[in-house]
């Protein structure tokens, strides 16, 4: 099994590895990070695009036409349109289908070549955008950036979770979803700012996309690979260079031995994604692969992010409102952003899952309740209820962001032992841009279709989530990224799949040193 060989009767090596924070460190991962911005940006750009009278009077001439015709009935159906809705949606199915061929590229050639890749993509994609003159340009520009996103979410979580020293590995990880809020942030910024750009200032919002892609493109030309990823690669000595220049000091023994051992154990392995399904790899399975990455979609969180000045509008807000009020919400993420990576290592990820999900249960039954007694009578909002539902909504997605936006992506880069770690994060890229495609393309005709029940619908999910990680969670904060595996033959429920090695059955055959942490 990969992982930290046992030394001294039954410790493990994690007591020696050293490291100090140097400006090499700090720039590689800031390099790295960077590819959460092109996440980001197509996250807050969509949304406030499509919401556009330019946009929508060249390519939706129906949905502008229903959007300024008062609807008697209910004001929720404004945008349902499906092929509207395939404008978001299909950035994420291409993400999806792309994301195997990206386990090949990140295993095999490295982290930092995926990341490059992506942007290459997401360039392209940007482009023929801006450029768009019919649906289909804009399908596939869409296309383009979703092959970008498929390459960046795989690589990049891995990148930052591999260089970063296992006491800060939670805020280093987090630069991703801090680069990830700031992109949504400056998304909507630029969406209020070209709005008034009469009749081309869509093409700007979305054209701009190239800029953060050649910014990650270029830095990419001088990050340094990943020691693990070297190692796993054979290049034993690069590797060692590496890691002594981001650990900041030559005495780094005990964690090359993990990585050379963690990688003896990968290179035994022909087929990562089969060896995904064998019974010692099951919490990694169904926690990191299936289940934290589509309740994270599952959240609503990114219904508000894709459509928020949709949203807003189908409220009553106007066009400039809903775009100021869907700044301030998404401004919430970078403020959580900041919080979770200050406290996650400090806190754990378990008391930020749980803590956060109660605000943002009782958040979401707010707004659903508010909506089923004052919204959908053919009246507009009062200035009282509109604040009060900005109010929730910021309150939801602070909550979001320190929590299943961070964390989400956090917790699978780190359980995945190095020998399935590309094959898992392959599949956890792809989950959740199953659930974030079906979420783009879906919800806006459940918003149609359910009304406030979506809201209500959402926060029965969130309770569901919170016992997931209550019941089945370790606590995984400062555990060296190579020793997670210790968690899980000492926790309550997942120890009788992941017995000592050599003993597949489930039978323990020796009693691990429990590690320095707190466990369900």
């Amino acid at each position: 099994m990969a992982g930290g060989a046992f030394v001294d009767g039954g410790g493990s090596r994690a007591a020696h590895y050293e490291y100090k924070i140097t400006s090499y460190f700090i720039t590689a991962c800031l390099i790295g990070s960077f590819g959460g911005s092109l996440f980001g940006y197509d996250l807050g750009v969509s949304g406030g695009v499509t919401s556009m009278d330019d946009f929508l009077i060249k390519f939706f001439p129906k949905v502008y036409e229903r959007k300024h015709h008062h609807l008697t009935e209910t004001d929720y159906c404004k945008y349902d349109n499906q092929v509207l809705t395939l404008f978001t949606s299909s950035l994420y199915y291409a993400a999806l289908l792309s994301t195997f061929g990206v386990s090949y590229v990140t295993r095999n050639k490295g982290r930092r070549m995926s990341i490059m890749c992506g942007a290459v993509s997401f360039f392209a994609g940007g482009l023929i955008n801006a450029a768009a003159e019919n649906i289909a340009m804009l399908i596939i520009g869409r296309c383009l950036l979703g092959v970008g996103i498929g390459f960046g979410n795989q690589a990049v979580p891995l990148y930052l979770s591999e260089m970063a020293p296992a006491k800060i590995r939670g805020a280093v990880n987090q630069l991703f979803q801090l680069t990830t809020c700031l992109g949504i942030l400056v998304a909507n910024l630029i969406n209020y700012g070209v709005q008034s750009i009469h009749p081309w200032g869509w093409r700007l919002a979305l054209g701009l996309a190239m800029v953060p892609a050649a910014i990650m493109f270029v830095g990419g030309l001088f990050a340094p690979e990943t020691p693990n990823s070297l190692v796993e690669q054979g290049k034993l000595d690069e590797a060692r260079k590496v890691l002594e220049k981001v650990r900041g000091t030559p005495n780094v023994d005990a964690e090359f031995a993990d990585l050379l051992e963690a990688s003896e154990a990968a290179r035994a392995i022909k087929n990562p994604f089969s060896n995904l399904l064998k019974r010692k790899n099951r919490p990694q399975l169904i926690i990191g692969s299936l289940g934290i990455p589509a309740f994270q979609q599952l959240t609503g969180n990114n219904s508000i992010l894709f459509y928020a000045p949709v949203i807003f509008q189908s409220l009553g807000f106007g066009s400039n409102a809903s775009l100021y009020s869907s700044v301030i919400t998404n401004g919430a993420l970078v403020v959580a952003a900041l919080i979770s990576m200050s406290l996650v290592d400090k806190f754990g990820r378990r008391k930020f899952f749980l803590e956060a999900g109660c605000e943002m249960i009782i958040t979401m039954v707010a707004v659903g309740v508010t909506l089923a007694l004052k919204f959908g009578k053919g009246e507009e909002l009062s200035k009282g209820i509109s604040a009060f539902l900005v109010i929730m909504i910021f309150v939801f997605v602070l909550a979001y962001g320190r929590s299943w936006g961070p964390l989400g992506w956090l917790v699978p880069s780190e359980i995945f032992p190095l020998e399935t770690r590309s094959a898992g994060q392959s599949i956890v890229v792809s989950v959740n841009m199953l659930f974030t495609a079906l979420v783009a393309q879906f919800f806006l005709k459940a918003l149609c279709g359910l009304k406030f029940g979506i809201f209500l619908l959402f926060a029965g999910l969130i309770i569901f989530m919170s016992c997931f990680v209550y019941f089945l969670l370790p606590e995984t904060k400062q555990v060296p990224i190579e020793e997670i595996y210790l968690l899980w033959q000492s926790h309550w429920f997942w120890k009788r799949y992941c017995a000592p090695d050599g003993n597949e059955d489930g039978q323990e055959i020796q009693k691990p040193r429990k590690p320095n942490n707190e466990t369900a």
